[in-house]
């Protein structure tokens, strides 16, 4: 049983065989690294969307050196301690590093469930496929979720663009959302390093609609980047990265390493005001 439904009809998916069917026959080929790919063309607008191959292997490399663990770290204990249900699903889940952090974290809890990830770039879910195959990945947009409704126990979403109409649809009632988002000081060392007038993040406020806080943690320290490479990889997982001049990434060419700040938010929600329908 899976929760993904067809993005074109929205009939439920089964899988038969190596691919995704529905009862309309729509069918989606199951990839060899063992995604599907439920991302339509329309849902992906006029410009290319989500990491490359190259800009996923930089992120994996960087992820796994565990620069952002203390942030997995924290993610994981929130994940178990507020899960119930059967069903978790990481809305942008990228190269599964959180993903399969928060699998290893279940397993070796006893904690039974059926765990999923959707990424819009197809390149990042292929490699979450490879890294863990107890989890079911899909390219798909967060904007078009293709689960149904009301199927998801938790919702998990990572720096991510957030669609709440979309999230609180697949959540059931009293569904938990975790959230992560980058705090005032995130990587501030690094942006003076890059800009001649660098600005702190605006941290919006917490109150979402249709969901209620009950849960935060400030997860800030000093982060040691050791190589050149390291460098360039995480400037390049940031929304900084494509609104920057060649010219100013530049810059960081000059640094073989860097001492600075990583700081989270990480926010836990309890989706209010919904009705199951699963």
């Amino acid at each position: 049983m899976s929760i993904f439904i067809c993005p074109v009809c929205g009939e439920k998916l089964e899988i038969n065989g190596n691919a995704y069917v529905c009862q309309k026959r729509h069918s989606f080929d199951i990839a060899r690294s063992g995604y599907v790919n439920l991302l339509l063309s329309k849902h992906m607008g006029k410009t290319v969307h989500g990491d490359n191959k190259l800009m996923v292997q930089a992120r994996r490399r960087f992820l796994d050196k565990g620069y952002y663990k203390p942030l997995c770290d924290a993610l994981c204990e929130a994940a178990a301690a507020h899960f119930s249900g059967k069903v978790l699903l990481d809305a942008g889940c990228g190269e599964g590093y959180y993903t399969t952090a928060i699998f290893d974290c279940f397993d070796k809890a006893d904690i039974a469930a059926e765990m999923y990830g959707i990424d819009i770039s197809k390149a990042a879910v292929e490699c979450a496929a490879k890294r863990c195959g107890g989890i079911s990945f899909a390219a798909a947009s967060v904007f078009h979720i293709p689960a149904g409704d009301s199927t998801c126990d938790m919702l998990v979403t990572l720096f991510a663009p957030y669609c709440g109409s979309e999230y609180r649809r697949v959540l059931k009632k009293s569904g938990i959302m975790i959230m992560a988002i980058p705090s005032e000081e995130h990587l501030w060392e690094l942006k003076q390093a890059v800009y001649d007038t660098p600005y702190k993040n605006e941290v919006k406020p917490y109150e979402l609609e249709g969901f209620e806080l009950i849960g935060k943690k400030h997860i800030t320290y000093d982060m040691e980047l050791t190589s050149r490479e390291d460098i360039e990889a995480l400037f390049a997982m940031t929304p900084y990265y494509y609104r920057t001049s060649p010219q100013q990434r530049d810059r960081l060419a000059g640094y073989d390493s860097l001492r600075t700040k990583a700081d989270f938010e990480l926010l836990i929600y309890c989706a209010k005001g919904l009705t199951d329908s699963a």
